[in-house]
C-alpha cells in the first residue's frame, strides 16, 4: 500500500537547483535512508514529504488519514514549559493523558528522567533527545527523521536504533550514520546533482550498486568517445550527404557531439597539511576537573604519542569536550598540570561551528587563515583546496550566508586544516557532515602526520580511525586498546546488567603492594625490540593488503592472502596489547612507582 508519493518535484534555492523533477514513493513498512553530499537537498526533500515546505513544481500525494511524525534537525520547542509538556505538545488533548506514561518511559530511557524540568535549561544534546522522544510517542504511520543521531551519545544512539528496529510503520531518515543505514534501512535514496537514485537494500548494497552504476556510465562514455572519434574522422574526410545513410550518419555524429557527458562523481580530496612535531607533545600529570561541583576528570595522567589515534566516548555531560578544552588550554585543570611541547600546534574543531560572517565570501574566509599551504605534492592555493573540498569556483565567490549547515561545517573543517596543525582535536566532527566527506576525512586522518583525538558518537567513524578508546564515566577516564567495536565487546557484560565491573575486565593496570617494580631480563629485551616488531608487522600487513587488492581474479591466492591478513592482524593486536603493558610498566618504573 502506497502511503505517500512525491511526483515530479523540483525546488530551487538561491539559484541552486537542489531537486530537479524527482519522484519518490513510500509503501507500508518501507525503511528508507536518504544520503548525499551536504547542500544537495536531502533535508529539503524530507520537509517537502512532511508538508512543512512546498515544492516549486510537482505534488506530494498522501493517503487519506495517514499520520506523519517529523523530527527536524533542530527540534522546535516553546521557550518555556516542562520537558514532558513539550514532548506531548503536538498530541490531541484526549491522547495526552494516555501517552503520558509512554512519554515518561522513553524520556527515562534517553536519560531525561526528570521530565518536570523546564525545557530552557536543557543542553543541545538533551533537547535533541527530547525531540526524538516527541517523534516516537506521537502515533504515526510514517516517521520522518532528519539526522536523528546528531548531538547524542553512543548509548542513546543504540537505544534509538533498538526503537526504530521495533517500529512497525514506514521510516524515511536523512543520516550519515552508516551503521544505522546498514541495520535499519531496506532502501537507499541518494540525492545527487538534483536527481534521486534509488537502490533496494541497505548501505552495503548501495555501495555495490553505486560502483556498478558509475562503472556502467564510464563504459558507455568510453564507447561513445571511441565512436565519436571514428565519426569525426569520417566527417573530416568530407562526408557526401546525398544518400539517406550519409544523412543518418551525420545526424548520429551531431548527436554524439552534443551528447550530455556524465558528470564525474564529486569526491572530497584532502591534501595532508601539517607542521613538524617534536618529541615532546602534550603531557597530562594527575589532572582533575569539576564543573558546577560535578567531577568530570579525576587524577588522570597520560602522555599523548606523536601518532596517537584516540577516540573519546561517554554520555553527554561526562566531560569529553571538557577534556579537549583542557588540552587546548582554554580551560585550566583544578589540580595537576598540562605540559605542552614547544613545537605543538593544535587544530581544534569545536562542536559548535564558529560564528561566520554571512556576508563574507567563502574564499575570503579561507584566505584569512592562509592563501597558500605546503603539501607533500607541493604548494596548494586556497582556491585549489576549496575545490578539493567540493566548493566549485562559483560557490567560492558566493557568500557564506548561502551555504547549508553541512557546507559551513565542511568550510570550518578546511579552515582548521589550513592552519597546518600537528595535533588535531575533533569534537563531534561527524555531526552535519555527509558520508562523502566522512569517508575521505577518515582516510585523511589515517595518514595524518600527527596525533588525532576525536570525540564522536559515530561508531563507524571510531572503528575506522581509533586505535585506543578513552571512556568517560562518573569522573573516571578508562583506556581501552582497539577501536569502538573492540571497546563495545569488552564492555558488553557490564552494559547488560548493572553490577560492579568484573575484576577480569581489561582496563588500566593498577599495581598494589610495596614490592619495587622492575623489568625481568626477558621483559627488558622484549621492551627494547617491541616497537621494531610492531613496525615490521604493520609493514607485512600493508604489503599483504596491497597483494589482495591486486589478486581479485585469483581465487586460490586470494584465500591464502586473506588468511595471512587475518593472522597478521591478530598477531599485531596481541603485540599492541603487550606494548601497552610494557610501556605502562616502564613509565611506572621510571617514576619510581611502588
Amino acid at each position: 500500500m502506497i502511503l505517500l508519493s512525491a511526483q515530479n518535484i523540483s525546488k530551487t534555492y538561491m539559484e541552486r537547483r537542489v531537486l530537479d523533477d524527482v519522484s519518490f514513493f513510500l509503501n507500508s513498512g518501507d525503511k528508507v535512508g536518504i544520503i548525499g553530499i551536504n547542500g544537495t537537498g536531502k533535508s529539503t526533500l524530507l520537509r517537502i514529504l512532511a508538508g512543512t515546505e512546498h515544492p516549486d513544481s510537482g505534488a506530494v500525494i498522501r493517503t487519506n488519514g495517514i499520520r506523519i511524525s517529523y523530527l527536524p534537525q533542530i527540534p522546535e520547542f516553546d521557550a518555556h514549559g516542562s520537558v514532558l509538556e513539550q514532548v506531548l505538545a503536538h498530541l490531541p488533548a484526549d491522547l495526552k493523558t494516555a501517552k503520558e506514561y509512554e512519554a515518561r518511559s522513553v524520556l527515562r530511557q534517553f536519560g531525561l528522567a526528570d521530565c518536570d524540568r523546564d525545557i530552557s535549561v536543557l543542553s543541545g544534546g538533551e533537547k535533541r533527545r527530547a525531540g526524538i522522544a516527541a517523534a516516537l510517542v506521537q502515533p504515526s504511520d510514517v516517521l520522518l527523521l532528519d539526522e536523528p543521531t546528531n548531538h547524542i551519545d553512543n548509548e542513546t544512539a543504540q537505544l534509538l536504533e533498538d526503537q526504530l528496529l521495533k517500529y512497525r510503520g514506514a521510516i524515511v531518515m536523512v543520516t550519515h550514520d552508516r551503521y544505522f543505514l546498514n541495520k535499519i534501512c531496506k532502501r537507499i535514496a541518494e540525492v545527487d546533482r538534483g536527481k534521486l537514485y534509488l537502490c533496494e537494500g541497505n548501505y552495503s548494497d548501495y555501495l555495490a550498486y553505486k560502483a556498478q552504476r558509475e562503472a556502467d556510465a564510464e563504459a558507455a562514455e568510453r564507447k561513445n568517445k571511441a565512436l565519436y572519434r571514428r565519426e569525426l574522422e569520417w566527417i573530416s574526410r568530407g562526408a557526401r550527404a546525398r544518400g539517406t545513410k550519409s544523412k543518418d550518419r551525420i545526424e548520429r555524429f551531431e548527436q554524439l557531439k552534443n551528447r550530455e557527458i556524465p558528470a564525474e562523481a564529486a569526491s572530497l580530496q584532502m591534501q595532508s597539511v601539517s607542521s613538524r612535531l617534536g618529541r615532546k607533545t602534550v603531557e597530562l600529570e594527575h589532572i582533575s576537573k569539576a564543573i558546577d561541583g560535578k567531577p568530570l576528570i579525576t587524577d588522570f595522567s597520560y602522555i599523548i604519542a606523536r601518532d596517537a589515534r584516540i577516540g573519546i566516548v561517554g554520555q553527554n555531560g561526562a566531560g569529553k569536550s571538557t577534556f579537549l578544552r583542557l588540552l587546548t588550554g582554554e580551560l585550566l585543570p583544578d589540580a595537576g598540570t598540562v605540559i605542552t611541547g614547544d613545537t605543538v600546534k593544535i587544530g581544534y574543531f569545536s562542536q559548535e561551528c564558529e560564528e561566520m560572517n554571512p556576508a563574507q565570501r567563502v574564499i575570503e574566509y579561507i584566505r584569512d587563515t592562509a592563501n597558500i599551504v605546503q603539501t607533500p605534492d607541493g604548494p596548494v592555493t586556497a582556491a585549489q583546496m576549496l575545490e578539493q573540498f567540493l566548493f566549485t569556483p562559483e560557490l567560492q565567490w558566493s557568500t557564506i550566508g548561502k551555504l547549508s549547515g553541512g557546507e559551513r561545517k565542511r568550510l570550518y573543517l578546511l579552515k582548521i586544516l589550513m592552519s597546518a596543525p600537528n595535533i588535531l582535536l575533533l569534537d563531534e566532527p561527524t555531526n552535519d557532515l555527509d558520508i562523502a566527506t566522512l569517508t575521505i576525512l577518515e582516510d585523511y586522518l589515517l595518514h595524518f602526520q600527527g596525533a588525532v583525538i576525536a570525540v564522536s558518537h559515530d561508531r563507524y567513524f571510531l572503528d575506522k580511525i581509533a586505535s585506543e578508546i578513552f571512556a568517560f564515566r562518573d569522573g573516571v577516564c578508562t583506556r581501552y586498546t582497539g577501536n569502538y567495536s573492540d571497546y563495545a565487546e569488552k564492555c558488553a557484560p557490564a552494559a547488560a546488567v548493572e553490577k560492579p565491573k568484573a575484576a577480569s575486565e581489561k582496563k588500566e593496570r593498577v599495581f598494589h603492594g610495596t614490592a619495587r617494580l622492575r623489568f625481568s631480563y626477558k621483559e627488558q629485551r622484549e621492551y627494547d625490540t617491541i616497537e621494531e616488531d610492531i613496525a615490521a608487522l604493520e609493514q607485512q600487513l600493508a604489503e599483504t593488503e596491497a597483494q589482495i587488492a591486486q589478486s581479485s581474479s585469483d581465487y586460490v591466492l586470494l584465500q591464502e592472502l586473506t588468511a595471512k591478513q587475518e593472522a597478521l592482524t591478530q598477531t599485531l593486536a596481541e603485540k599492541m596489547d603487550r606494548w601497552v603493558y610494557l610501556s605502562d610498566l616502564a613509565e611506572r618504573i621510571a617514576n619510581g612507582a611502588q
